[in-house]
């Protein structure tokens, strides 16, 4: 299968499907960290090149609601959250007959719809809370496939720093795998 990894510059997903033998290639405005298929850009560039899934985690810093406080009265970041809001509607009606758009809790279920299922680490093998949304198309709702206790909230707690968005931004790797053997 071709997939796409969109918005990812860690390869955790696209290493994920790779290592189930699928041709895949991450994308963002970033380099990746990982050495693997990447394109270093916009994926609108690549998006309608016939892909047969893409798996997209489009920015959120403006989609989602934790961002609430700082729209009020200000104009330039509620411009800034429709143009989020404009992008993610290009992922999602994007030509690629399978596809999964990630994102926090956030406006999009306003702006859109709801999503079609919320995932949680702890379902996929890690200790920790971060609710995930999941809009679908073409695919079933993720299965979980290891509950574990001791849930911490670590990704909500993160110190102030310049990598704080990037850290929290990561796909947890049981979560990718889960991606990779089911949807794969």
């Amino acid at each position: 299968m071709k997939i796409l990894v969109a918005c990812e510059f860690s390869g955790i997903v696209r290493d994920a499907f790779i290592g189930r033998g699928h041709d895949v290639m991450s994308c963002d405005l970033l380099p990746t960290e990982s050495p693997g298929p990447h394109y270093w850009g916009n994926v609108l560039d690549i998006i309608n090149t016939g892909w047969d899934l893409m798996i997209a985690h489009p920015p959120c810093t403006f989609l989602t609601v934790s961002g609430n406080r700082w729209m009020t009265g200000n104009y330039l970041r509620y411009l800034e959250r429709l143009n989020a809001a404009q992008f993610f509607f290009s992922l999602t009606f994007a030509n690629i007959p399978k596809i999964a758009i990630e994102n926090p809790v956030g406006v999009m279920s306003g702006f859109y719809r709801k999503p079609d299922q919320i995932i949680q680490p702890w379902q996929f093998g890690h200790g920790e809370t971060k609710t995930t949304c999941l809009w679908l198309k073409g695919l079933p709702k993720l299965n979980p496939t290891n509950i574990v206790h001791g849930r911490k909230n670590r990704i909500h707690r993160m110190p102030p720093g310049p990598d704080r968005w990037k850290e929290r931004s990561r796909t947890y790797q049981g979560i990718a795998d889960a991606m990779a053997e089911q949807w794969g």
